[in-house]
C-alpha cells in the first residue's frame, strides 16, 4: 500500500491573474505616460510589455481551457 502523491499541477490560474494585472498596469501606464508627455521610450516600453502580457494571457487561457476541456 504505497502512497502515491497526486501529479503536480501547474499554476495556470496564478499566471492568468498576473497576466491580467500586467496588461492593466502597462496599458494604464502607457496612457498616463503619453498624457503627461513622458519621453516616448517609456511609452513604447509599456506598450511592448502590455503586448507581451496580453500574449501570455491568451496562451495561458488557451492552455487552461484545453486542460479542462
Amino acid at each position: 500500500m504505497a502512497f502515491e502523491p497526486p501529479p503536480p499541477r501547474s499554476a495556470l490560474t496564478l499566471r492568468l491573474v498576473l497576466s491580467c494585472f500586467g496588461v492593466a498596469l502597462f496599458v494604464t501606464s502607457a496612457i498616463l505616460f503619453a498624457a503627461y508627455d513622458v519621453p516616448a521610450g517609456y511609452v513604447i516600453t509599456c506598450v511592448v510589455l502590455a503586448v507581451v502580457a496580453l500574449v501570455d494571457l491568451v496562451i495561458v487561457a488557451w492552455r487552461k481551457r484545453r486542460e479542462n476541456g
